[in-house]
């Protein structure tokens, strides 16, 4: 851990320009052609359409040939690789503080996951107290997970929907709530969650970021894993390490560093461009 924390101490005394918005997992693959056999949807499932604004940065759906896509590509080969080696199908993505990208990352992952490597995929609105997921989706006004625990005779998976026809599943938040630790931490959220479980190859939680609230340790029982999401810039070492240091077992299966300066976009699309355009001679 102590590299993690020399390398984003470098990162603070730089004073270089700001990435291409990107995020770079710690070490790019290439992506294996993976077939997933879709299991059926949970009876009563809704649909629901994602609608990718110029706003949202969805670019695993709006660019899928841009840098930022590739990379969340590379970074999905390396989740399906661990998954081979390790018991690892549900995931809380996370950052030590506000405005590091988790929700971005969380929701473009999701969309690589189910159509790249296809998936099957439920992704959670799980930051229950600053719940921005949704929005990022154009999906503002689902039912979820607040309509959920006020109907005690509803299944949770009734408030589960299905998106754009792809082997991707989304659980909304419904309404941001003041207090939500009492229920992620009650036995019913937790046997809820379970029963989710068996009908998907992947579980995305967009968790609250580590600092000041306990909802991400809460997250870390019920989940296998914790994907942590480091903005360069932004993350003060100070505030990563008081992070990690509250949760009882951060399961931390990797890092994103998001807006990472190292890599060049115009030379990338360049690059890519001439590749095709040769192999179309």
């Amino acid at each position: 851990m102590s590299k993690i924390y020399e390398a984003l101490r470098r990162m603070e005394q730089e004073s270089g320009p700001r990435g291409s918005g990107s995020a770079d997992p710690a070490i790019p693959m290439g992506l294996p052609n993976v077939g997933i056999q879709e299991p059926a949807d949970p009876i009563g499932v809704r649909s629901a359409m994602v609608e990718a604004r110029a706003t949202s940065r969805l670019v695993a759906l709006t660019d899928p040939r841009s840098l930022g896509a590739e990379k969340f590509r590379s970074l999905a080969t390396r989740l399906e690789n661990l998954r081979r080696e390790q018991e690892l199908k549900s995931l809380q993505i996370t950052s030590s503080i506000v405005s590091e990208g988790k929700t971005l990352v969380s929701a473009n992952l999701a969309i690589t996951l189910a159509v790249e490597c296809a998936a099957k995929v439920l992704l959670v609105e799980g930051d229950l107290r600053r719940p921005a997921l949704s929005s990022q989706l154009g999906l503002s006004e689902l039912t979820g997970l607040r309509q959920w625990w006020d109907a005690r005779d509803r299944g949770i998976a009734q408030f589960v929907y299905r998106l754009n026809q792809w082997p991707l599943y989304f659980l909304a938040a419904g309404e941001a709530w003041e207090q939500p630790s009492h229920i992620l931490q009650s036995e019913r959220f937790a046997e809820a969650f379970l029963s989710l479980t068996g009908g998907f190859d992947w579980i995305l939680v967009d968790s609250t970021p580590m600092s000041p609230t306990a909802d991400t340790n809460l997250w870390s029982r019920l989940v296998d894993g914790t994907l942590l999401v480091v903005r360069e810039g932004v993350a003060p070492v100070k505030a990563l390490k008081k992070g990690l240091q509250a949760l009882d077992n951060p399961k931390l299966v990797g890092i994103v560093l998001n807006e990472a300066s190292d890599f060049d976009r115009t030379y990338y699309e360049d690059q890519y461009d001439t590749q095709e355009e040769n192999l179309n001679e």
